[in-house]
């Protein structure tokens, strides 16, 4: 990512434009990972598309809510750069609803737009006192930390248990807490956040409590001195819907001077798509679930403003379906055909009968020994070469792809190439054609090779007597 050496994807311009890009204006609302990762595929694509970003700086999440010791900000500001170069356009401290309306953004000329402006309010558990002076969500929390937050010596306490919740409590560690705990519902089994970052946070001195649900915030003038926790028996119901159950006579309570909730994340509309055609099912929009068109004709949707609150990598994902989707709305081609709808049916890996199948675990990188223990600077090291090539020698294919018949021939060549002979093919209509078993092949091959053969030569004698004749009669003409 130096920038004396990084790469700059070339953009690709049909010719028959006669120009060094697509003219038509697409505005992205949100800098996230959906939003950055539309505007560089569009860029790739011949656009120059428009990023607004009601922060100081493009991120989202990325920036604003992942610390700098698992991806580091100069990487970011380095990917923005590219797309800058590739002609990307990016407003910061521009709020679309108020500082512009997408009205007067179509009176300058946009005809598309993507709203990809994340969840970027965290939420808090309706108990009492947990709006108290000292008490942050956890979206907040990182906010600030990330652009710079003071060390903070008193004693945190981190309600949730998922990925967030865990930055939230390593950053407090981090940034000089006395002590740090953290409470969630789940038994450390259905914790949300993955194994690796539970093992880095104890690493970082945090203290983790599974099964209990805050009860209520204990305060003194208005200020946090510790809350109570009540037993969590179940967190869903028989149907698996979040439901959880309490035991409101076991408690505990743990003195603090600050409590972080990371128990959700909402999407701030605001007056963004006021007086829009756009229909919402609950607190999200209502769209296609293929290509993300909502139903106001040119609004599209996409990552966590859609999905909820998931991964970085899914909104990235959504990002590069929904250029495809802006780039056909525009030039006013057909939404759906041909589409890869990443429709997938997992296997069950547990009884998999593949004896090659995933033969080493997931390699890991190394740890730089001379970052100092709880620094802000990324530690981890890349993979190593021999680690590369272990990792890509595992079948990383575990679904199998519901299969587009617009685009599948039934030739299959994929069930030769999947080196652990994973995928077969299965006829559903076997009376729609005729199978011939391998040794009786030629038998079928050998006729209508000499079928073939007659019709060609036939053509051929047929297609130069017409071109001698038309020859005799342009002479004649002459």
């Amino acid at each position: 990512m130096n920038e004396e050496t990084r790469y700059i994807p070339p953009t690709v311009i049909p010719a028959s434009i006669h120009m060094d890009h697509f003219e038509e204006k697409i505005a992205i609302i949100g800098g996230g990972p959906a939003g950055l990762t539309a505007a560089f595929y569009l860029a790739e694509k011949g656009y120059r598309p428009t990023v607004f970003e009601k922060n100081d700086m493009a991120g989202g999440m990325l920036r604003y809510g992942i610390p700098s010791y698992k991806l580091e900000k100069d990487v970011i500001e380095a990917e923005i750069e590219v797309m800058r170069q590739m002609g990307v356009e990016i407003k910061t401290g521009v709020e679309v609803g108020k500082d512009v309306t997408l009205d007067s953004l179509r009176a300058e000329g946009y005809k598309a737009f993507y709203i990809a402006i994340g969840c970027s309010a965290g939420r808090r558990p309706g108990v009492p006192g947990d709006d108290a002076e000292g008490t942050f969500t956890a979206i907040d929390y990182l906010h600030e930390a990330n652009c710079g937050g003071k060390e903070y010596t008193g004693r945190v306490v981190v309600v949730g248990g998922g990925n967030v919740a865990i930055d939230a409590s390593r950053v407090s560690a981090r940034n000089g807490a006395a002590e740090v705990t953290q409470l969630c519902l789940e038994s450390e089994k259905e914790m949300p956040a993955s194994q690796e970052e539970i093992t880095e946070a104890a690493e970082d001195g945090v203290t983790i409590k599974c099964g209990w649900g805050p009860k209520e915030v204990l305060t003194t003038d208005g200020k946090v001195t510790g809350i109570v926790f009540k037993k969590c028996l179940s967190v869903k119901n028989a149907e698996g819907r979040f439901a959880p159950t309490y035991d409101e006579n076991d408690t505990i309570t743990i003195q603090c001077d600050r409590v972080i909730f990371a128990v959700g994340q909402a999407s701030v509309w605001e007056d963004l798509v006021k007086n829009e055609k756009v229909e919402f099912n609950g607190p999200a929009i209502v769209a296609d679930k293929v290509t993300y068109q909502t139903t106001q004709p040119d609004i599209f949707v996409g990552g966590d403003v859609y999905t909820g609150p998931r991964f970085a990598i899914d909104a990235i994902a959504a990002g590069k379906i929904a250029a495809e989707s802006l780039h056909r709305y525009v030039h006013d081609a057909h939404m759906k055909i041909g589409r890869n709808r990443w429709e997938f049916t997992e296997f069950d890996k547990d009884n998999i009968s593949v004896p090659s199948y995933d033969n080493s675990s997931r390699q890991i990188e190394g740890v730089d020994s001379s970052v100092p223990a709880k620094s802000f600077k990324d530690a981890h090291l890349t993979l190593t070469e021999e680690q590369v090539k272990i990792e890509t020698s595992r079948c990383l294919g575990c679904g199998a792809t519901v299969v587009d018949p617009n685009k599948c021939i039934g030739c299959g060549v994929c069930t030769t190439k999947c080196e652990f002979d994973a995928i077969t093919l299965h006829r559903n209509h076997p009376e729609c054609s005729k199978m011939t078993v391998a040794e009786d092949k030629f038998k079928e091959i050998i006729p209508y090779q000499l079928k073939r053969a007659v019709k060609i030569a036939l053509h051929k004698k047929i297609s130069k007597y017409i071109q001698n004749n038309l020859l005799i009669f342009g002479k004649i003409m002459i």
